[in-house]
């Protein structure tokens, strides 16, 4: 049975998709900085095993989608429907207009920083709402609910091995840049997961409500 889904949390996986598809295009895709997760395993797996990543993506995403589903429950997949849904369509409709920082493409540490705040921003709020985007968000979301770590240290940490591996044939700068952003982009996502929109005076009665007998 398809489980009874929140209209706030669809909103707000909406919000992090339409964030997220927006820095990807206007940003990521023109300054050349690697990623770690799942999209820099396939481009490592491209350029050693000439493996397309339109086959190696589909079927690491889709692994991590499984282990979010057995880890996480029917909600988590149908929020991640909704939020890799939102994705799609709203990255479609911005490849629709030329990018609207094209000289961000000869500065890639400046993109580097504001390419992690899209991120960060988009996928915490996907995350907030229950759902994944894509399959790196799936998986450090099904290796924080096993560790019991922080969302932001389960993304550091599988983002570190790809990029470790990636050393392989990726510049050193270029590394350097792309470390830059995830670590970043890890630490907002976390940020915008716990972040409290209530007030301290609400939060105060909430807690007397909780010690009242």
């Amino acid at each position: 049975m398809f489980p009874k889904l929140k209209l706030k949390n669809c909103i707000l996986a909406l919000l992090g998709s339409a964030v997220l598809a927006f820095g990807l295009y206007n940003i990521h895709a023109l300054s050349g900085v690697t990623e770690g997760g799942v999209l820099g395993m396939t481009l490592l797996l491209h350029h050693w095993f000439n493996i397309s990543p339109a086959v190696s993506g589909f079927v690491m995403n889709t692994a991590c989608y499984i282990m979010g589903y057995k880890l996480l429950g029917r909600e988590f997949i149908a929020y991640s429907f909704v939020a890799g849904g939102g994705f799609s369509l709203f990255y479609a409709i911005f490849e629709r207009f030329e990018p609207l920082f094209p000289a961000l493409a000869d500065m890639p540490f400046l993109a580097a920083i504001l390419g992690a705040l899209f991120v960060g921003v988009g996928v915490g709020l996907s995350v907030r709402a229950g759902g994944a985007p894509g399959g790196d968000d799936a998986l450090a979301m099904s290796i924080s609910h096993i560790t019991k770590w922080n969302i932001e240290r389960s993304y550091l940490i599988s983002d570190l091995v790809v990029l470790a591996l990636s050393a392989s044939y990726i510049p050193f700068l270029k590394l350097v840049y792309s470390l830059l952003t995830v670590m970043l982009s890890g630490q907002l996502i976390g940020i915008v997961q716990r972040f409290s929109f209530k007030s301290k005076g609400q939060e105060g009665k909430n807690a007397k409500a909780e010690h009242m007998p």
